[in-house]
């Protein structure tokens, strides 16, 4: 699968990530839920590391369609609230 976090580049990433990865946006779903700003900034933050952590990064020049399109590690609680569905920024 390819993960884009905007501003940074696109991430080619196993599927099995995936259970580590639904954790940690269920947890990002629930603070932005609780307008928990603190514990947003923190998860939103782990959940990017991981995803660095577990993928190998695209050569700069490559444009994939991404699956999965993440925000950048500045995005505000109201600008990831734009972008979630119903089922948070990882569709389980």
């Amino acid at each position: 699968m390819i993960v884009r976090i905007m501003g940074e580049g696109q991430v080619k990433l196993a599927d099995s990530h995936f259970t580590e990865l639904n954790k940690l946006d269920d947890d990002l779903l629930a603070q932005m839920e609780e307008g928990d700003e603190d514990g947003f900034r923190r998860t939103l933050g782990a959940l990017l590391d991981a995803v660095r952590r577990l993928g190998e990064p695209l050569p700069d020049d490559s444009l994939e369609p991404s699956e999965l399109i993440l925000p950048s590690p500045d995005a505000s609680l109201d600008e990831v609230r734009e972008m979630l569905s119903d089922d948070g920024l990882i569709p389980g």
